[in-house]
């Protein structure tokens, strides 16, 4: 990808991550929302790195929207961890190991994500929180894994192509 249209494709979905992080999903914390699944989408045409600052981008959006309640050196704790996801599910994905990259985000962000809040916090906050971080990630694949189909036949018209 050109460098413009490279970084003009990375704030699009950028913008569509801070769309949805107001599409809040209500189960605890309360900050779960749909701001990772066009992140999540983008692991399929963006490299890496920019499909990762998208993930962080729209963390960080959904936590400005719920108001930093797990203050904000947490937030940028999870954006990271959100930015480690979605690199490794990219690069899976790029490496032909698309399943492998769904599964990876599921398991990463959906049960190891909480864990450091065990020892940060507590045990009863990660007992409180991490069933829902898991099912909020669920429902963010869901959406991407529906989408893509859709994406590729844009691609298609287009002339470009996903993986």
């Amino acid at each position: 990808m050109a460098k413009t249209k490279l970084l003009t494709t990375t704030a699009l979905i950028a913008a569509l991550c801070v769309v949805g992080s107001f599409i809040k999903i209500p189960v605890p914390p309360g900050t779960p929302a749909l701001d990772a699944a066009p992140a999540f989408l983008s692991i399929a045409f963006l490299p890496a790195p920019f499909a990762a600052a998208a993930g962080i981008i729209g963390h960080l959006a959904t936590a400005l929207t719920s108001g930093f309640p797990l203050t904000l050196p947490l937030h940028l704790l999870i954006a990271a961890e959100m930015g480690i996801v979605v690199l490794g599910a990219a690069l899976l994905y790029r490496a032909g190991m698309k399943k492998i990259a769904w599964l990876w985000i599921i398991i990463a962000n959906g049960i190891l994500s909480p864990l450091p809040f065990y020892f940060i916090l507590s045990k009863a906050i990660y007992s409180a929180i991490a069933p829902g971080i898991l099912m909020a990630t669920l429902i963010n694949v869901g959406v991407a894994v529906l989408a893509m189909p859709m994406l590729q036949k844009v691609f298609q018209r287009r002339g470009a192509n996903i993986l």
